[in-house]
């Protein structure tokens, strides 16, 4: 008779997972438990999405936001500057 080793599961959310055992080791598993637990009830406390699942409460949506893109990520500042070195990549030479 076969007989098939079953493999163990992965988690269908591996990165989350490992991310909240970092949280619960820095912060204490009580600490990060509750937070779970009460995004599960309803709170917007925690929230995470991955491979097409998602666990917790995502906070409201805001209508009046600002996103960052790369255009900000990437400035710069530069002593005395008129902003046209802005989005250019480049120190202007003011």
């Amino acid at each position: 008779m076969d007989t098939g080793v079953r493999k163990a599961a992965s988690h269908p959310m591996p990165e989350i997972a490992a991310f909240v055992a970092d949280m619960k080791a820095v912060f204490g598993e009580q600490e990060i438990d509750e937070a779970i637990r009460r995004s599960k009830a309803g709170e917007p406390t925690f929230y995470a999405c991955e491979n097409g699942r998602t666990v917790g409460t995502p906070t409201p949506t805001q209508t009046n936001v600002w996103r960052v893109d790369g255009a900000v990520r990437n400035r710069h500042y530069c002593a005395g500057c008129d902003g046209l070195c802005v989005g250019t990549a480049k120190s202007c030479r003011a």
